[in-house]
């Protein structure tokens, strides 16, 4: 199954790559081009034991991918998932413009 992953942060990155590792095709959105630009070099910016081998794997697979570009991920993913903060507006809102 083709699968989007809009984010990859902590919950994001561990989901994708998990999907993955089940054996689906999932591409990564985030707008951080340099956190992007690490995992397409295989570095992980975050801490999860385990993670790095799994994103390897996958990634060596061609299962898993990460672009900045949403259009990419729109039109890849049968699904697509946010998995990006909502930080609270001064008045404690939801502040949805990520």
């Amino acid at each position: 199954m083709n699968l989007t992953i809009h984010g990859s942060g902590y919950v994001g990155l561990v989901t994708g790559a998990c999907m993955a590792d089940a054996g689906n095709q999932v591409v990564c959105v985030d707008i951080d081009a340099d956190k992007i630009a690490l995992l397409q070099q295989g570095e992980i910016p975050i801490h999860e034991p385990g993670l790095a081998g799994i994103v390897s794997r996958n990634c060596a697979a061609g299962r898993l991918t990460f672009t900045t570009d949403v259009a990419v991920g729109v039109q890849h993913g049968l699904f697509q998932m946010i998995a990006v903060g909502t930080p609270p507006d001064e008045d404690g809102s939801a502040d949805l413009q990520y």
